[in-house]
Order: structure tokens, then C-alpha cells, then sequence
């Protein structure tokens, strides 16, 4: 498990927490909603890292400068 990884989880706990005083999960919904929002949390963030990752094209690049 990597650092991201592990940032995710507590994330996620948090949410869930959240969710749960507030009555939207309960031990019955609790599998399907940790999924849910495990993988909506990890979606944004590999998002968000491949955009960072994108490189202009020399036609942006030229925009960029000016």
C-alpha cells in the first residue's frame, strides 16, 4: 500500500463518519457506501495526478509564453 493509498482510507473514513452521524449509512448499506465513496475519492485523485502529469503540446506551449 503506498502513501496515496493510505491517505485515501482516511478520507474516506472521515466521510464515512460523517455519514454515519448524520444517518445516511447504516451496517447494512455500510460494504456498498465504503466502495462508493473509496473509489470516488481515489478517482479524483488519480485525476487530478494524470493532469498534472499532462504535457502541452508545442502549439499550447507557444500560448503559454506569450
Amino acid at each position: 500500500m503506498n502513501a496515496d493509498d493510505e491517505k485515501i482510507l482516511k478520507v474516506t473514513k472521515e466521510v464515512l463518519i460523517k455519514f454515519i452521524e448524520m444517518g445516511t449509512v447504516s451496517p447494512t448499506n455500510f460494504d456498498e457506501k465504503f466502495r462508493s465513496i473509496y473509489w470516488t475519492i481515489k478517482d479524483t485523485v488519480v485525476s487530478a495526478r494524470l493532469a498534472d502529469l499532462e504535457v502541452p503540446s508545442p502549439s499550447e506551449e507557444k500560448t503559454l509564453e506569450k
